[in-house]
């Protein structure tokens, strides 16, 4: 059988200093580490380590969301769960943060559940995990992703998806699957296609915008929920494409071809939905959780919650981190 090497791994500009919209924690060693997909393409991750850890421990990698940088909500999750014993990682996907990939800011879903797997690769190497035991965490639009990933790679034992979106689902359907229909979706082809040619006449490609700023009086509440997460203090980083200029408008073009939950009821290994109960998102997480079957499977509704809350908790500390480490020490053993 003939073999080809792995890609050399692209050096990354990565910065040193602690740069996140959350406080560092003195229970967990932090470090960068860099590691490569089956595309070729070098992603950048944030390690959390339990202090004094020993022995092989249970890991999980975390991403999301969708247009998030592991700076934001992903790295606050991983630190938070080293915290409670486990080895994780945050990463940006592909073509975003401090990961390498041109053009930036593309999306593609295959791409992006490989970044997954390939996260996956990395941590089943180490030397201080048990590649038995290895889980991963979605938020928002990772949340789909992370399910899609699980569909595919039974290394992965357990599964989260927080305050989860599908962005095939909403980028064939459009919010509250509004333009489920024909003729809106050969609308949107139709653009997406003259955009192609706009941008390869100019030679670059047209960014979307990240969430709208200025925020105009008669935004929907969960575009205002964005704007409190991505464009405050809050939430706020210069790598993010939510709180800059958003993806390349043609990033969307894969997705709405595409069904991230098409064998999510083939998943064998451990999968829990997580919703707020105010989450206009959650919708799509109920859904979700009715395609997958088996009793390992759990749908949490955190109450009073909207979908931002479960980014870093919102005002009330809404992230369910006891839950969270309930369900994988459970499926992760």
């Amino acid at each position: 059988m003939m073999t080809t090497e792995f890609a050399q791994l692209e050096k990354l500009d990565l910065t040193e200093e602690w740069d996140k919209v959350f406080p560092k924690s003195d229970k967990v060693d932090h470090k960068k580490v860099t590691f490569i997909n089956r595309y070729g393409i070098t992603l950048a991750a944030d390690m959390y380590t339990p202090k004094d850890a020993k022995g092989k421990l249970p890991a999980i990698a975390v991403s999301g969301p969708f247009g998030a940088v592991k700076e934001q909500s992903s790295g606050l999750y991983a630190q938070t769960m080293a915290e409670r014993g486990f080895l994780t990682i945050a990463f940006d996907p592909s073509f975003t943060g401090e990961s390498g990939g041109m053009p930036r800011r593309m999306a593609s879903p295959d791409i992006n559940t490989e970044d997954f797997s390939a996260a996956v690769d990395f941590l089943s190497v180490q030397e201080n995990v048990d590649p038995e035991k290895i889980g991963i965490i979605g938020i928002c639009g990772w949340g789909g992703i992370a399910i899609n990933a699980a569909a595919a790679d039974t290394r992965i034992k357990a599964t989260v998806a927080s305050t989860m979106y599908d962005m095939t689902r909403i980028a064939a359907n459009g919010y509250f699957d509004a333009d489920d229909n024909a003729e809106a979706r050969q609308a949107q082809r139709e653009a997406f296609s003259k955009q192609r040619t706009e941008d390869y006449k100019a030679g670059q490609y047209t960014r979307g915008g990240g969430v709208v700023d200025p925020l105009p009086d008669d935004a929907p509440y969960f575009v205002k929920d964005y704007y409190d997460y991505y464009k405050t203090e809050r939430g706020y980083h210069e790598r993010s494409g939510n709180s800059t200029d958003g993806w390349n408008i043609t990033s969307n073009i894969p997705f709405s071809n595409f069904k991230f939950l098409e064998y999510a009821d083939e998943i064998q290994n451990a999968v829990m939905v997580l919703h707020g109960e105010k989450a206009h998102s959650l919708y799509m997480g109920k859904d979700a959780f009715k395609k997958l079957k088996g009793d390992n499977k759990e749908l949490v509704i955190v109450p009073r919650a909207s979908h931002t809350d479960l980014y870093d908790g919102g005002d009330n500390d809404y992230i369910p981190f006891d839950k969270l480490v309930e369900f994988f020490e459970k499926n992760l053993k």
